[in-house]
């Protein structure tokens, strides 16, 4: 288990399974998921069930939990691992009402942690669409860069929507 102050990030487990079946067919959080269809039952038990390695699948999902009360708010995804040039892909999820509170800053930090200092990462990434102001300030509160952008990158039911890409270097 991976512990910040007021949260822990820890693999899924078997009971994790409504809960991501919620939040991955949530139509709120397909926009920057860009999920364009819901995940079946069996999609999501395959996936919770699934080994959960990320030096073998380059990729993992860990859950955010409450210290206190062990509640799963949000998730973080470390994807396209490349071990060779020691970089990887964050995307975080925090629900709703859990937003503002400090808890995706602090999972950030414990993450940035856990990448540079178990899995041996020089470089995470991420993108966050132009009008994710809230993202895009806990990235950048977080020490990510802004290092570009891809203008009119993102179809939002016609409105063309700018993609920012961050990054944060974790060895000087």
């Amino acid at each position: 288990m991976l512990k910040g102050s007021s949260i822990y990030l820890r693999t899924l487990e078997p009971n994790d399974f409504e809960t991501l079946l919620a939040w991955e067919n949530n139509t709120e959080n397909w926009r920057v998921s860009e999920t364009r269809v819901p995940f079946s039952k069996e999609l999501i038990l395959q996936y919770v069930t699934s080994a959960q390695d990320i030096f073998a699948v380059k990729q993992i999902r860990l859950m955010i939990c409450l210290l206190d009360t062990d509640e799963a708010i949000g998730s973080i995804d470390l994807f396209d691992y490349e071990p060779i040039h020691q970089r990887m892909g964050l995307g975080i999820l925090i629900v709703k009402n859990m937003r503002g509170k400090g808890y995706g800053l602090e999972s950030l930090s414990v993450t940035s942690e856990y990448a540079l200092n178990c899995v041996g990462v020089r470089n995470l990434y991420c993108s966050i669409l132009g009008d994710n102001q809230a993202s895009r300030k806990l990235f950048e509160r977080s020490g990510f860069e802004e290092i570009g952008c891809h203008k009119d990158w993102f179809n939002d039911k016609g409105c063309w929507v700018d993609q920012y890409l961050y990054q944060k270097r974790l060895v000087k």
